[in-house]
């Protein structure tokens, strides 16, 4: 998978700390740049949580940092995509790659 697709940058967002004086709760975000390829949806996709503008990434899960969650963000040419639903492919119970669907 390393020789396809372009980089992306995959942001894991976790939560930080607390500031009492602002009242909110600040990010920790590692950024972790791989080789992705990126799709976009199909229309027979398209359902209540699918939307015919998202696209499809899909990642080699050893090259991943860490499992994607929804929390996580990916920037693609400097735009920002958020993590709306992950399916892992995998054999033999190990992870292979990871189907990322992203929203702008």
């Amino acid at each position: 998978m390393k020789s396809l697709g372009g980089e992306v940058t995959v942001q894991t967002v976790s939560g930080g700390t607390y500031d009492t004086a602002t009242g909110q709760i600040s990010e920790s975000i590692s950024s972790n740049q791989i080789k992705g390829v990126l799709q976009g949806v199909s229309a027979r996709e398209v359902n209540e949580l699918i939307q015919s503008g998202d696209k499809r990434l899909i990642i080699a899960a050893a090259d991943a940092a860490a499992v994607p969650t929804t929390q996580d963000r990916v920037l693609i040419s400097s735009v920002s995509h958020e993590v709306i639903k992950i399916d892992t492919i995998e054999q033999d119970n190990e992870p292979i790659t990871y189907e990322l669907i992203l929203r702008a």
